[in-house]
């Protein structure tokens, strides 16, 4: 199949970008690394009228570090994420993450903010940018908003983001001292989109969790930060304390059920990459199958 019909417009700068769009409102589609919306628009699951292609805007892309903040720009590529000596430093997970994502030729072309914008449940890198608690840049023609990574995701490829809003880019809290990461995800073939996944982070004290993020994705309509993890943090961590958060986690989610699992076996999945990731940050891996110490 192929696409529907439509204009195209080579954006000459973000401010030529946002005049497009609020030109356009809802009409409008705007193309960074394309990994995402053309198969979308092949499949005529989206049928704009215009195509504001942003791919040029060279000012949206690379690193910058503000003190504690790593400000990365929305056109910054898959490849480059993982190539980042910046981001090994200052945002591990991510670089876990991103070689996750797909494969090679769409890491290539693959943008954050166009994974972040497209908001796909399944997807990587929106469950980064909850764990690690980024703030979402986005800028109109009255003016730049910052959004909470945690409010921006609304549900299956729905964000906070207005149709005439574009995502220039997202900030991050650079690593703490004692900050360890984890990252793994379930799917059919490695780079298929995950069947359930997890991104974590923690700081560890004396063998216990004195800070526990778990980002869990394709388990739900967005990227969900678990009330579960309270449970490990301040407390001695034993077998019976790791499936208590497991069946708190159980409770807590509400997955959907599709061709790739059911909802039960996205509950499993889950938990069972609960127990890996506190086995693993804690170096215990006789809690991954809740052994008795």
């Amino acid at each position: 199949m192929k696409a529907a019909a439509f204009a195209y417009a080579r954006a000459t700068s973000v401010a030529n970008a946002l005049e497009l769009l609020a030109a356009h409102g809802d009409r409008a589609k705007v193309l960074s690394g394309g990994q995402s919306l053309m198969p979308a628009m092949n499949l005529r699951l989206v049928s704009p009228d215009i195509v504001v292609d942003i791919g040029g805007l060279h000012e949206l892309g690379g690193f910058t570090l503000k003190k504690d903040i790593l400000v990365i720009g929305a056109l910054t590529r898959h490849v480059d994420l993982l190539r980042s000596g910046e981001v090994a430093v200052h945002a591990p997970l991510l670089r876990d993450a991103v070689a996750h994502v797909a494969h090679p030729a769409i890491r290539n072309r693959g943008t954050l903010g166009g994974s972040l914008a497209h908001a796909d449940p399944a997807s990587e890198l929106p469950a980064c940018a909850v764990t690690l608690d980024a703030t979402i840049v986005v800028r109109s023609a009255g003016g730049e908003r910052r959004i909470a990574a945690g409010e921006f995701f609304r549900g299956i490829y729905e964000t906070a983001l207005s149709s005439e809003e574009l995502l220039v880019a997202v900030e991050l809290p650079v690593a703490g001292e004692g900050s360890t990461f984890f990252f793994q995800e379930f799917a059919r073939r490695h780079g298929d989109y995950a069947i359930a996944g997890l991104a974590a982070r923690s700081v560890v004290k004396s063998g216990t969790f004195a800070d526990l993020q778990l980002g869990f994705f394709a388990v739900g309509d967005r990227p969900l930060l678990a009330v579960a993890a309270r449970r490990l943090i301040n407390v001695s961590i034993t077998p019976v304390t790791v499936a208590e958060a497991v069946a708190a986690l159980t409770d807590e989610l509400d997955p959907q059920e599709d061709q790739l699992a059911s909802a039960a076996m996205r509950r499993h999945l889950a938990g069972v990459l609960l127990r890996r990731c506190v086995a693993t940050l804690l170096s215990r891996p006789e809690l991954d199958v809740g052994v008795a110490e």
